[in-house]
């Protein structure tokens, strides 16, 4: 058997690979594992999932593929880069006129791949579009895409997105891209990714029945140019518990979280706001929560606990919520935006000011990790006293 040339690290990886699947193939009980190459002559990510059984896994190998693109529809499949974050590059192609990955399986996984550069001819090219049953997400980066990842409208699906990033909107003026798109869908949970560099079009955009939102980085960054941060158009059931949500100067609205904008409201309608650092360092004032309840149906209510709001805007004033253990700072007394620390300094007049988050309407909203750079989450020790904001260090 011949490699391509490759570093030491490179065939040890891949020589793993094979190992693992001569193992695997020793059982005939065993799901198959298909490995995928960037070579000529090696198999095709196309190939590997016409291939694939369910319950399989398909292996990609490091590397750079150009115009693979593939249609999923297994009960069961993991697709999964090994080694180094192989990069799936759309080169002018689209599964279906919609992704570089078209999802409509029952239980798929996909881990460490970057997909990049996906156009469609109505505009919403995507990285992945996700359309039915259950996907989990992870370890990857959606760059350069009209639509990072988006959904369809199937109410029982579910979208789990874990330690990933998306960035780099294309900069085509009117055409609205948003980093992550979840339709009417029965769940999102998107945990220690980090969002930035918008343009027009939102960083976060779920209409899901439930968005579960947890120690996120969704700061679009100084030459980002997003509209809302997150926007709840729907309302629905949604947690946001400590994220860093940061609106840049070129921001193209003012408004960093959004519920409810566009009505058409889910049977509950309950937004908890908990232990985030909510950032605006432009020279406008930024609305930092904007909320919409004449639009959902009646019932809608808010909970806004222990936030840090860090610069020049509102974030009470007209919003029909509970407000509990709120602070208000500049985002020059954070600890060090340059180095992207958005801790409160040690010495801060806001620490130890929180009230208790465990029973907020029956809801434990306190955090139990924190986001960590550059991707990722760590876990935390409750302190003796809670602060505002994101973070308790």
């Amino acid at each position: 058997m011949s490699f391509p040339r490759l570093s030491a690290a490179g065939r040890a990886v891949r020589l793993g690979v094979y190992l693992i699947c001569a193992l695997l193939a020793t059982s005939p009980a065993a799901a198959d594992t298909l490995i995928v190459g960037p070579k000529a002559g090696e198999l095709s990510l196309a190939d590997a999932v016409k291939r694939a059984q369910d319950g399989d896994t398909i292996a990609i190998l490091e590397g750079e593929y150009d115009a693979q693109v593939a249609v999923i529809e297994h009960k069961k499949l993991t697709l999964k880069g090994v080694g180094k974050r192989p990069v799936l590059r759309a080169g002018g192609r689209v599964a279906e006129g919609k992704a570089i990955l078209v999802i409509r399986g029952e239980d798929i996984t996909v881990e460490n791949l970057e997909f990049r550069g996906a156009r469609a001819p109505d505009g919403n090219g995507a990285g992945i579009r996700f359309e039915r049953g259950r996907l989990l997400v992870k370890d990857c980066a959606f760059l350069d895409n009209e639509n990072g990842l988006l959904t369809g409208n199937v109410e029982d699906a579910e979208l789990t997105i874990a330690d990933s990033l998306f960035a780099e909107a294309p900069r085509t003026e009117g055409s609205l891209p948003h980093l992550l798109y979840a339709g009417r869908i029965g769940k999102l949970s998107v945990t220690g990714s980090r969002f930035h560099e918008g343009y027009e079009g939102h960083l976060i955009k779920s209409r899901a029945r439930q968005t579960l939102l947890s120690y996120n980085l969704i700061a679009d960054g100084w030459a980002g140019e997003a509209s809302y941060e997150v926007d709840l158009p729907n309302g629905g059931l949604a947690v946001l518990v400590g994220n860093i949500i940061g609106q840049g100067p070129r921001a193209q609205n003012r408004v960093l979280v959004a519920y409810g904008a566009e009505g058409n409201g889910w049977p509950e309608n309950r937004l908890y706001l908990a232990h985030n650092t909510l950032i605006s360092n432009g020279w406008q004032p930024a609305w930092f929560l904007r909320l919409f309840k004449d639009r959902l149906p009646p019932g809608a209510q808010a909970w806004v606990v222990n936030n840090v709001a860090a610069g020049i805007g509102v974030f009470s004033m007209g919003a029909d919520a509970a407000f509990e253990g709120n602070g208000r700072t500049l985002g020059r007394w954070l600890r060090e935006q340059t180095l992207m620390d958005f801790s409160l300094p040690a010495d801060s007049w806001l620490r130890g000011t929180a009230v208790d988050a465990r029973r907020i309407d029956g809801r434990d909203l306190t955090p139990k990790a924190e986001f960590k750079l550059p991707i990722g989450t760590r876990p935390i020790t409750p302190p003796a006293s809670w602060s505002p904001g994101a973070f308790q260090q």
